[in-house]
């Protein structure tokens, strides 16, 4: 990367981290003050020409938005080829007594994190699943232009236009099935069955190609009852066998599970700053009642390859390192090269509708960057790819810098908010580690 292009992004980088600090603490007082806090340019404030760069510049950022109360644990790491670079823990987990967090206090007492701690994953557990059905493909199993019912007859009648539904397209959001009646029957999701027939069930909203809309839940239903149509197994059973295990991914789970005792960080959704109008719903949620659904262990041991993902970073950092990589992490392989090729390519890119919200650009399981707004970057290169997490988490992959970054907190926040302080650290990690 020239010595320009550092420069212009650090210029931006500073440029978005002053605003986004204004609007992530609703700063109405001094600039300064927040920019001290948020961009962590300045070491010490007897010295303010001692400017941080490298490794302390990435700390100092996570470590401020710990500071100014935007969440109570947090973990960050990023590999660089194969080397674990960035490896941070921060804040706690959740509280010695098991309570809920206290909200009034920017840094509350409790178990403190470590860079092992399990965090809810949430839509990062997506490319997880996903991976399961790269797998198949790349072993001859299934083709990522069959039909799902060449696979799972009772999917759909026969001749009906629902049958016309693909592997790719459940991969790429426009299978037309954004729902299903199991969405929100959480007393069914330990129930492979259950979820099974939610997804038989469903109607499609529009013919399967024709449109793009994010498949909160059924991105899951469908891959994971697919996976056990093929293989006779559970997602989470296959899953731990073909990738977690071979990649070294020993605390990562589809599902919290039942019968080990796991301790995951506990949620805590907090209220918008003051902002230009009103916080919408995410995915039906609230902040709040996100993180009250999702600190329930009956959920989190729900089989929803789309949501209930637990693990840490350091290990999805891993994981994007060895699509990075071409399918080999560590002198393992668990893809072909033709595979994660074909994975990586952009199969669908859509343009904002009515200039909001993101751009959709979506290669089989990932999302793509390089189109504003950016919650990875200013914006991040074309090629970069990942997932979020609603409202807590941020990974992404950039072949042009060999960077696999993942960014997971316990503070759920609306959006806008989780945007900007991802894009702030996102951005701080590429200009500094480029």
């Amino acid at each position: 990367m020239s010595n320009d292009h550092t420069t212009s992004r650090r210029a931006v980088l500073s440029s978005v981290g002053t605003a986004g600090v204004a609007v992530l603490v609703g700063a109405t007082g001094s600039a300064s003050t927040s920019r001290a806090s948020l961009t962590n340019s300045v070491e010490d404030e007897d010295d303010p020409e001692t400017i941080l760069r490298g490794l302390e510049r990435i700390e100092g950022q996570f470590q401020s938005q710990l500071e100014d109360g935007l969440h109570h644990g947090a973990q960050l790491a990023v590999y660089q080829g194969e080397d674990l670079v960035v490896d941070l823990a921060g804040g706690i987990t959740g509280t010695e007594d098991g309570d809920d967090m206290p909200m009034d206090e920017s840094e509350p007492d409790g178990v403190d994190t470590e860079s092992d701690s399990r965090f809810v994953l949430f839509s990062n557990t997506k490319p997880l699943a996903a991976a399961c059905v790269h797998v198949l493909a790349d072993e001859g199993a299934l083709e990522f232009d069959d039909p799902i019912v060449e696979h799972w007859p009772d999917f759909a009648d026969e001749d009906s236009e629902k049958a016309e539904v693909t592997v790719r397209h459940v991969l790429t959001h426009q299978s037309g099935i954004p729902e299903t009646p199991v969405d929100q029957a959480y007393e069914d999701w330990t129930d492979p069955d259950a979820l099974g027939a939610g997804v038989e069930e469903a109607d499609l909203e529009f013919s399967p190609g024709e449109e793009t809309s994010y498949q909160f839940y059924s991105f899951g239903w469908i891959v994971g009852e697919l996976v056990r149509q093929v293989t006779g197994e559970r997602i989470d059973d296959f899953a731990r066998e073909h990738v977690f295990e071979p990649l070294g991914m020993d605390r990562t789970h589809i599902g919290r599970p039942a019968d080990e005792d796991v301790d995951v960080a506990t949620l805590a959704g907090f209220e918008p700053y003051d902002r230009v109008g009103e916080a919408g719903l995410m995915a039906g949620y609230t902040t709040a009642e996100a993180a009250e659904t999702y600190n329930q262990e009956a959920v989190q041991e729900g089989l929803n390859p789309a949501w209930t993902g637990i693990g840490p970073t350091r290990e999805l950092a891993r994981f994007y390192a060895c699509y990075l990589n071409g399918g080999e992490f560590d002198g393992t392989r668990i893809l072909s090269e033709d595979t994660v090729e074909e994975v990586l390519e952009v199969h669908v890119d859509e343009p904002l509708e009515a200039d909001l919200g993101t751009a959709d650009r979506y290669g089989l399981g990932f999302q793509f960057g390089g189109a504003l707004p950016d919650r990875r970057g200013v914006p991040s290169p074309e090629g970069t790819f990942g997932h979020g997490g609603l409202g807590s988490s941020m990974t992404w992959a950039e072949p042009e810098t060999d960077l696999a970054f993942a960014y997971v907190v316990n503070g759920v926040r609306d959006g806008y908010e989780h945007n900007a302080r991802s894009a702030i650290l996102s951005e701080t990690v590429r200009s500094e580690l480029s």
